[in-house]
């Protein structure tokens, strides 16, 4: 269950890996684990969100398929688009594309200067830091494949 990606256990066969802790998950509602964005390169993409977001690796798999950041209790990760067996497929993140109708949020203190380091690192601006009415700073930028990255400050 929690070395299998789309299917492709194999894959991961011997890796030494942090593994989310599913005992917590048998006793009631599912906790999320991980969230994985499928990628044109697993490699590019890690190094890319190391110099946007100073996020680094937890994981890499030696065949470059998976990897995991080390982002707190939910892990990012990123696979190739070719690893998951989904019948019909899906629609990959392109930055010529309108964005997914997902995102993933990366709350920090200070969102200009994250918003600034992304953009510089290569990330598509894609909205500046913005107020919102309920005091939240929120920004928004794609990363190398169209991925919706949201930079906003904490809540309350």
């Amino acid at each position: 269950m929690g070395g299998e990606i789309g299917g492709q256990a194999s894959a991961m066969a011997g890796a030494n890996r942090c593994v989310f802790d599913y005992s917590a998950a048998m006793n009631g509602a599912p906790k999320l684990g991980y969230v994985i964005v499928y990628v044109t390169d697993v490699a590019a993409t890690v190094a890319f969100y190391a110099r946007a977001f100073g996020l680094q690796a937890r994981f890499v798999h030696e065949s470059g398929t998976y990897a995991e950041l080390e982002t707190g209790g939910t892990a990012l990760a990123f696979a190739v688009e070719s690893l998951p067996a989904i019948p019909g497929g899906f629609t990959p993140n392109r930055r010529s594309e309108k964005p997914a109708g997902a995102e993933v949020g990366l709350v920090t203190q200070d969102v200009h200067a994250l918003y600034k380091q992304a953009v510089a690192a290569g990330a598509l601006a894609t909205l500046e830091p913005t107020v919102k009415p309920w005091g939240q700073t929120v920004a928004y930028v794609r990363d190398l494949d169209g991925f919706l990255v949201e930079l906003c400050s904490p809540m309350g």
